[in-house]
């Protein structure tokens, strides 16, 4: 595998890691549609145990085999796929080496007692990442929830693993707990969640494409101070690959609900001219016929290729 200059580049902002996360990294970087251009296209299924298989695959009944995953990802020239354990498990014989692997080591699902604080369950080990042949893990923290101090705890100790034999670490940043709910994807709260996430060593940070509202006063008084822009989703873009340590941290954003298609590749767009690394998409992916995904995911490569 040839690593190309601009992946180089960026694995360079990684200085204290070993050479096993770090060609890790290039492989995710360096496969698929976007290989080599320095962005990440990745298909992530995890909203089956978040909130459960009808309501997730109901609309297209093939997403409901593990196999059709791992064909969506392989064929449409994803970076990688990331899913929970079983998910991964499910056809890791069968499609062993065919596109990179993210295994998704916590999990939380739709039927807890509301009122409990945002938290996830660890469901997966290190050693099942190795076993799987996985170049990543993947992780969840809730900025914002009472249950946050001991995700992060949490999330050290398995990434301090991960990245000793040799794994990426892939934080989702999900901001949620004491928030409104316009809060869990204000600008100021979506930099602030994704700061985090480098802080505690992520070398992929996952976070929601963040809105114009400004959730915290004393953040909101910042932003009006330093006359931050923030009007459109290019601008509101740019301030969070600037919190990754001003762009020497992958973040990559999600593509949320299912919408159409000339809307996911507007926000690959916006994506692309703030600098920012890639999409991560579930939803848009497998809520469509396969063939329409496919074209989409093309589109949205093509932006990233010229980018």
């Amino acid at each position: 595998m040839r690593v190309s200059r601009k992946v180089q580049k960026i694995l360079n902002f990684y200085e204290t890691d070993n050479p096993g996360s770090k060609a890790n990294l290039a492989r995710m970087l360096m496969n698929g549609r976007v290989g080599g251009t320095g962005k990440l296209l990745v298909l992530a299924v995890d909203q089956g145990f978040e909130h459960g298989p009808d309501r997730s695959y109901a609309s297209n009944p093939a997403a409901y085999d593990p196999h059709y995953l791992y064909k969506l990802a392989i064929n449409a020239g994803m970076s990688a796929y990331a899913a929970p354990l079983g998910w991964l498990e499910a056809g890791a014989a069968t499609y062993c080496g065919q596109v990179p692997l993210i295994l998704k080591m916590n999990s939380s699902n739709s039927l807890m007692n509301k009122d409990l604080a945002p938290d996830q369950a660890i469901t997966a080990t290190i050693e099942d990442a190795l076993r799987l042949g996985c170049s990543a893990i993947g992780f969840t923290i809730y900025p914002g929830s009472d249950a946050s101090l001991d995700q992060f705890e949490e999330l050290r100790e398995l990434a301090a693993e991960a990245k000793a034999v040799g794994l990426g670490v892939v934080v989702w940043s999900y901001p949620r707990g004491n928030l409104s709910k316009d809060g869990e994807r204000a600008v100021d709260i979506i930099s602030y969640g994704a700061h985090m996430a480098a802080l505690l060593g992520a070398h992929i940070i996952k976070v929601k494409l963040p809105t114009e509202h400004l959730e915290n006063s004393e953040n909101k008084k910042a932003f009006e101070e330093n006359k931050i822009p923030i009007k459109t989703l290019e601008d509101r873009i740019k301030v969070v690959v600037r919190g990754c340590f001003n762009g020497k941290r992958i973040v990559i954003f999600s593509g949320l609900e299912k919408k159409d298609t000339k809307d996911v590749v507007n926000d690959a767009k916006a994506i692309a001219n703030a600098g920012g690394f890639g999409s991560i998409i579930g939803r848009n992916c497998f809520q469509r016929s396969y063939e329409e995904t496919l074209s989409m995911l093309k589109n949205v490569a093509e932006v990233y290729q010229k980018s």
